[in-house]
């Protein structure tokens, strides 16, 4: 119980140090952004496609499972409605954060641990470097930059399918699905996905590199740290997910333009 207080306190420090240092160093012109780039990049390499791949089938099913239900009640033409808030407001930021928390956060646990077995931290800080700064910080930068960016072609794909399923399988009038979608879901639902995205690839990448950086035991040491940043940052997602959901719904509620 002490070692996860602890722990939980150490990942604290971490969340709360990381983005002073960095907007410090954006200030004071220190800042890595090479590094950052090259993180963004690497990111978006491994996580786009399985984004593509998992907003497609995402779609479709939520309009199969939306359109048998509004068929039944004689309701089709609110297909667009629901199938895009459910999208916008709960499936894409939930998406892009099991991509994160899966392919990023094993992707960051494993290169800082890694450093962190064969030494290259200590040697950093016997150096004067602060690992925060030099390895850290560009990751949590370029992470809250690509969570949006998955969200966002998420979004545009899932709609898209759900579009085509609705029209062609299900008979819905495309008009009545745009305005239906257009009527309930706001550029508020849009900001929500987003500020969840940011959120979520923040608490990935904050979760990974503690876990990186407290690796030991070698090989299996690191295999541990990836395991538990993958389980933990995915957790702390959906149960975050969970808070910031019931108290947008709490001070914003459903509106119709």
């Amino acid at each position: 119980m002490a070692s996860s207080v602890l722990g939980f306190g150490r990942t604290v420090r971490l969340g709360v140090r990381t983005p002073v240092i960095a907007v410090a160093d954006i200030v004071g012109g220190r800042f890595p952004f090479r590094e950052a780039i090259v993180q963004a990049w690497f990111l978006l390499s491994i996580t786009v496609l399985p984004a593509l791949l998992m907003a497609v089938p995402f779609g479709v099913i939520v309009s199969v499972q939306i359109g048998g239900l509004t068929s039944n009640l004689g309701a089709t033409s609110m297909a667009g409605a629901v199938g895009g808030m459910g999208v916008i407001q709960q499936g894409a930021p939930m998406a892009a954060a099991l991509l994160l928390g899966g392919a990023g956060a094993s992707a960051i646990a494993a290169d800082l641990g890694a450093r962190t077995v064969r030494e290259e931290i200590d040697a950093m800080r016997v150096l004067g470097i602060d690992p925060t700064r030099r390895l850290v910080a560009p990751r949590m930068v370029a992470m809250v930059l690509v969570a949006p960016v998955l969200s966002i072609l998420i979004i545009v794909i899932a709609i898209a399918a759900s579009f085509t399923v609705s029209v062609v399988g299900q008979g819905v009038v495309s008009g009545s699905y745009w305005q239906s979608f257009g009527s309930y879901a706001s550029t508020t639902d849009l900001a929500i996905c987003l500020i969840k995205s940011l959120v979520f690839g923040f608490v990935v990448v904050v979760i990974a590199a503690r876990r990186g950086l407290e690796a030991s035991g070698g090989a299996r040491g690191v295999a541990d740290a990836v395991n538990a940043a993958v389980v933990l940052g995915i957790v702390a997602s959906m149960v975050l997910n969970v808070i910031i959901t019931q108290v947008t719904t709490l001070f914003i509620p459903v509106q119709v333009i």
